[in-house]
């Protein structure tokens, strides 16, 4: 039997913390937990052998970091076959290879892109097969992106089941932003066997977050919670949450229909062994998700429901001349531009089609994507004839977006329906087969009916396609358009599926466009209509969608309708006076703070050397830089701005810092330094995603940043705080187990007679730990640093 197989029958019971388990037999500090299946093969496998008899049913290898990164490719191989085999002689029901995150950040945030994190899961997960391992686990996974490559490169290299969990922080979200809704919705679209959370909190405090996975989940969830968050006890880490507590905790989530158990750090045999009895005595739970037609981005989902829902349509070549020029220049600037315009106008999800013959498409739409979805957190509709473009977009899409388009032609379906079910997508299927466009409504269903029937024969059910009826042109085909309206009628009557309308079609040829946009976009919503694909900077046409939104009770109370109508008044004989303070780029004003803001990196250098032929770099620093950071800062509080905008903010700043510096250096100056700061992560921990993140952000502020790296020994720290006056050391630690040599390095300066401040941060550290290192201060995130480094400095 597999372990799929018997997740059908009964609930399974994973083991617990191994990590804590090896430092009470010996691991040190900073040691690598892998090595120790060479070196001490009897201690892991005794371990095993402990949560076996406790009741687990499996067990998970000791090979969290055993990447390509962290250890040689070379000795990957004794070690992963090694760890395989010592679970295995514990003699559990199951063994499952222990696959964690790279530790670096995914490109645009970091330097890791996707092609190199597939490679270096592909590696693992081929050692892993062929070592024996019955599943792959990817645990505290942060990054949706990468999670995506991880469970790519396990399914088309090996045969092996995926389970896939990740760690949410107490806002209910991962470290890069992503909420459970987006993740379950994602990952059970990419085909992992079962997905949920690990890490982070206790099982209590974890409730929210499963429960939300259980609201749409169609398969199995997994809980592995922590025994509460580490704290300081005697100079050691301890959890708080006792054995009863955490059992009774985990007792309700079983009751829920979780289906998979275990423990994570702080977890003990102990605590198997009572899960083991309440795993026992608890029927299975059948649920019952919900069905949803969702749409989503890394960062958010976007359910199509009875609401309307705006697709926007500018980023396609059609008409568009200055949109083709920039594709054949490969000028993303203005496609950018384009994107960034339309989200603040109010689409819900962004239209991409890069379709000329000129260019490489597929390459094009990979680029595009990577783009958009680095700077905004709307989802796409990947958009194209062409099924190399289609596939490669939707491959390297972070999310679940809509695919357009499939139609009723055996070969388009063919064509398009695996690669939707690959990467669980949501289809739209347009009404027109190899005999054209039916002129009847009736027969433009029966292809729908064809599209649906044969999308669920491909395992894709009806809420994961949506259908266009196609409009034509009402200056040729008058006709046509009351059947498309028909037609439209009969998809939610007969089909029950939602629906997608390409409005501007129905105009071409006629005067007044926008009028007969709008009066069709009023008439095809009362018919049916569920998402236009428009253009939603055109003020009549979102004028009329605000009617609308009144009228079928989305916007509740006319808030926004009427809140809209008196800005307009406000606005009406307004100064259109040139803003000497900002720039005209490809028809879009912006101003440097405004370009900081919405992350446009490859715009701020151009316009830093335009400020400077009338500004000194202070004011642009003072006007510009800082205000716009200090708002970035405060949307990234509020939970409105998530890591990856506020990465792409702070690249937005440094590339034109680097444009001051080189005006500074011509002229024979220095740029005025806020502070010198040292940073460190401290020795045994090789982890350095926050401190980099850390830095950036110090630095954008306009702080001198000295960073020594990860696994800093002491003595190296200490030299050079004395060697360069350093005022403000910042230290950081990711695991609970070297948090002591954070302290041992704070001792050590100050015994050398130094006395600089000191600032801690990472992902196990809380005030109590920075009581317990002899810190000043604790920093939470990178703003906070920034503000504690102002402090200091004053």
């Amino acid at each position: 039997m597999t372990i799929v197989e018997a997740l059908q029958k009964k609930q399974l019971l994973f083991d617990g913390a191994m990590g804590t388990q090896l430092q009470k037999r010996g691991l040190p500090i900073g040691g690598q937990p892998e090595y120790f299946n060479l070196t001490h093969p009897e201690v892991v496998q005794e371990i095993f052998e402990e949560y076996v008899a406790a009741g687990a049913d499996v067990v998970t290898t000791n090979t969290f970091q055993a990447n390509a990164t962290k250890i040689p490719s070379e000795e990957l191989p004794t070690i992963i076959e090694t760890a395989v085999k010592i679970a295995r002689l514990a003699h559990p029901r199951f063994v499952a290879y222990d696959m964690g995150p790279i530790g670096q950040l995914m490109a645009p945030m970091g330097t890791l892109t996707f092609d190199r994190s597939y490679e270096l899961f592909k590696e693992q997960a081929l050692l892993a097969e062929q070592a024996g391992a019955d599943v792959v686990i990817l645990e505290t996974m942060a990054d949706l992106l990468e999670t995506k490559t991880a469970i790519l490169a396990i399914k088309e290299n090996t045969s092996l089941p995926v389970f896939a969990t990740l760690t949410y922080q107490e806002d209910g979200r991962t470290f890069v932003g992503t909420d459970p809704l987006t993740a379950t919705l994602t990952l059970q679209g990419l085909g992992v066997d079962a997905l949920g959370v690990n890490c982070s909190l206790g099982p209590k405090e974890l409730l929210p977050v499963v429960e939300t996975i259980l609201s749409v989940a169609k398969i199995p969830v997994m809980v592995q919670a922590n025994a509460g968050l580490p704290e300081m006890e005697n100079g050691q880490t301890v959890y708080r949450i006792s054995v009863k507590e955490y059992t009774t905790a985990v007792s309700l989530l079983l009751e829920k229909g979780v289906r998979i158990v275990g423990g994570c750090c702080g977890t003990t045999p102990e605590f198997i062994k009572n899960l083991r009895e309440v795993v026992d005595k608890q029927p299975l739970v059948q649920t019952v998700p919900k069905t949803v037609t969702a749409l989503t981005s890394g960062l958010e989902t976007v359910i199509i429901d009875d609401k309307l829902t705006l697709i926007g349509e500018r980023i396609n070549p059609t008409g568009k001349k200055k949109l083709k020029e920039a594709l054949r220049n490969k000028d993303l600037a203005y496609i950018l531009k384009e994107a960034i315009a339309q989200k603040e106008a109010g689409a819900d999800i962004l239209d991409v089609n890069v379709g000329l013959p000129e260019i490489d498409e597929a390459a094009m739409m990979t680029k595009v994507v990577q783009e958009l979805q680095g700077l905004i957190s709307l989802p796409l509709q990947i958009d194209s004839s062409d099924v190399s473009a289609i596939e490669a977009g939707v491959r390297y899409y972070n999310g679940r977006p809509l695919i357009n388009s499939v139609n009723g032609k055996q070969s388009s379906m063919e064509a398009i329906f695996p690669i939707a079910k690959k990467y669980g997508g949501v289809v739209l299927g347009l009404c027109l087969d190899a005999s054209g466009i039916p002129e009847t409504a009736e027969k433009r269903l029966a292809i729908a009916e064809k599209i649906v029937k044969t999308a669920e024969n491909y395992g894709i059910g009806k809420e994961s396609v949506m259908i266009d009826p196609l409009v034509l042109t009402a200056s040729a085909q008058q006709e046509q358009v009351q059947v498309t309206l028909e037609t439209l009628r009969l998809l939610k009557q007969k089909l029950g599926v939602h629906t997608v309308v390409g409005l501007s079609n129905v105009s071409f040829g006629l005067p007044n466009r926008e009028l007969l946009n709008g009066a069709f976009l009023a008439n095809a919503v009362g018919a049916g209509l569920d998402a236009p694909i428009m253009n939603p900077l055109s003020d009549f046409m979102m004028s009329m969608v605000r009617s609308l939104k009144v009228f079928n009770h989305q916007d509740v109370d006319s808030t926004n309708y009427i809140a809209h109508e008196q800005h307009a008044k406000i606005s009406v004989g307004a100064s259109s006076e040139k803003n000497d303070k900002a720039t005209q780029t490809n028809g879009e004003t912006l101003d440097l703070k405004q370009m900081i803001l919405s992350g446009r990196k490859e715009l701020t250098a151009t316009e830093t050397k335009r400020l400077l032929e009338t500004l000194e770099p202070l004011t642009i620093v003072n006007e510009f830089f800082i205000p716009a950071l200090d708002e970035v800062g405060r949307k990234f509080e509020a939970g409105t701005l998530f890591l990856p905008q506020l990465m792409q903010s702070a690249e937005a700043v440094k590339n034109a810092q680097e444009i001051l510096k080189e005006r500074l250096l011509k002229e024979g100056a220095k740029a005025e330094s806020q502070g010198k700061i040292l940073l460190a992560t401290v020795e045994g921990d090789i982890h350095d995603i926050g401190k980099n993140i850390v830095k950036m952000i110090l630095e954008n502020y306009g702080f001198d940043i000295v960073d020594l790296g990860k696994d800093v020994s002491i003595d190296e720290v200490v030299a050079t705080v004395r060697a360069q006056e350093i005022q403000l050391v910042g230290l950081s630690a990711l695991m609970t187990t070297t948090v002591q040599n954070m302290k041992a390095t704070i001792q050590a300066v100050r015994k050398a007679d130094l006395t600089p401040k000191f600032m801690v941060g990472g992902a196990v550290l809380n005030e109590e730990y920075r009581d317990f290192v002899g810190a000043d201060y604790y920093a939470k995130d990178a703003l906070e640093a920034v503000s504690i480094a102002q402090k200091v400095f004053k």
